[in-house]
């Protein structure tokens, strides 16, 4: 199956010059989207994962399918003031100001192999963020996995010391 025919380009979206790939289809189709969920958890299938993080909001999406099929716990990477419990917080660079995410201060124990999913991977910030807080916690980033990869914009260069994997590129 091809998924790039499930995710469809908005134009202009979220302001001029931008062309969203949008994986509403992607999710609509229980083929495709289940094709998507068995094909990003077989990229890490044999590999000790103890945890998978996802980082908000379509990281859940893929996050928790992922974690059960690799027989191992979900743990979200929130937005600031969205987590219930004590949290530790990573800040990051956005192209206009800076932004924050945090997880429960208990999510990760030491030692844990810990596998960070999202939906896209662009330039690389939010993910670069989500490994250092899996980082200070303690766990071991045993790699990424992204549905989407948008080569162009070079996140990948700022990740070049993990394991990254992804199953559509543009």
């Amino acid at each position: 199956m091809d998924l790039r025919d499930w995710i469809r380009d908005v134009p202009d979206f979220p302001k001029p010059g931008i062309l969203f790939k949008d994986i509403t289809p992607l999710l609509q189709n229980h083929e495709a989207m289940t094709f998507a969920f068995d094909q990003m958890a077989g990229l890490f299938k044999g590999q000790p994962v103890d945890l998978v993080v996802g980082i908000e909001s379509r990281g859940f999406i893929f996050g928790a399918p992922l974690a059960d099929r690799l027989g191992a716990g979900f743990v979200p990477i929130r937005k600031v003031g969205k987590l219930p419990y004590s949290t530790i917080f990573e800040e990051y660079d956005l192209e206009y100001g800076t932004n924050k995410i945090e997880i429960h201060e208990d999510a990760i124990k030491p030692g844990q192999n810990v596998l960070i999913v999202d939906d896209l991977l662009a330039t690389g910030g939010t993910v670069t963020a989500a490994a250092n807080l899996v980082e200070k916690l303690g766990g071991k980033v045993q790699g990424m996995t992204f549905l989407i990869e948008l080569r162009f914009l070079n996140g990948r260069e700022k990740l070049s010391r993990f394991e990254v994997k992804s199953l559509v590129e543009y």
